[in-house]
């Protein structure tokens, strides 16, 4: 059972970090009357997979990547979407500080009892760890009677050795197909892996099966954080 929200602010930067991570959540929030405001901070401009043969250039990519991010808010029943207007792959170059703010700005405006983004030093890309280092930073700098939760995603290889279990599991299986839908909107860079999933969801192997029905979640530990 999903605890229940006031609100829930997801912060990721680019189009499908949510459909892979917390697609099932944001689409159990939702149905349970729960308000969720998604900010993607950029469009994946620099998304690899332009085709072969090519569907895209560097110049038509970030529309594509828009309607796709349109489509999988679509498909979670999101209506709140924020897109912030940074670039893909610069996002580590941003003022910090500039950063801290966007973030404090959003979290001022949506007054969530529960914020979702990257765990820092856990999410392998450098847009991913500025993104992180952000939202943990405004978050961290709220009075911690007013603080909304964390809860951050880690997929690093020494995640588990260093952060031990994840403190939240998230049985999303009622929403699966929402999740799957979700992925499949942002088709032009996940068409490979989707192919590969489905075909062992229908062998009914168990990992597939684990990755699309539970979404896991660490509490940011802000005694050994960032400030």
């Amino acid at each position: 059972m999903i605890e229940k929200e006031s609100h829930v602010l997801v912060v990721f930067p680019h189009p499908d970090d949510e459909a892979f991570g917390v697609s099932g959540t944001i689409a159990s929030h939702i149905k349970s009357g729960t308000g969720v405001t998604y900010a993607c901070l950029t469009l994946g401009q620099m998304g690899r997979n332009l085709g072969n043969p090519p569907f895209a250039t560097r110049e038509s990519l970030p529309e594509i990547r828009k309607k796709e991010l349109k489509a999988a808010a679509n498909a979670m029943g999101l209506t709140d979407l924020r897109m912030m207007g940074l670039r893909d792959k610069t996002v580590e170059f941003e003022d910090d500080e500039k950063m801290v703010n966007m973030m404090q700005s959003l979290i001022e405006e949506t007054n969530p009892s529960l914020v979702i983004t990257f765990y820092p030093d856990y999410c392998v890309h450098p847009d991913h760890e500025a993104t992180a280092r952000a939202v943990v930073r405004a978050v961290h700098r709220m009075d911690e009677t007013t603080r909304p939760k964390l809860h951050c995603v880690a997929f690093a290889n020494n995640t588990g050795e260093e952060l031990g279990e994840p403190d939240v599991v998230n049985d999303v299986t009622e929403v699966m197909d929402i999740k799957l839908n979700a992925m499949r909107a942002h088709i032009s860079q996940t068409a490979w892996m989707l192919e590969d999933l489905e075909k062992r969801l229908g062998e009914n192997d168990p990992e597939a099966i684990q990755w699309v029905t539970q979404e896991r979640f660490f509490n940011y530990r802000f005694d050994q954080g960032y400030e």
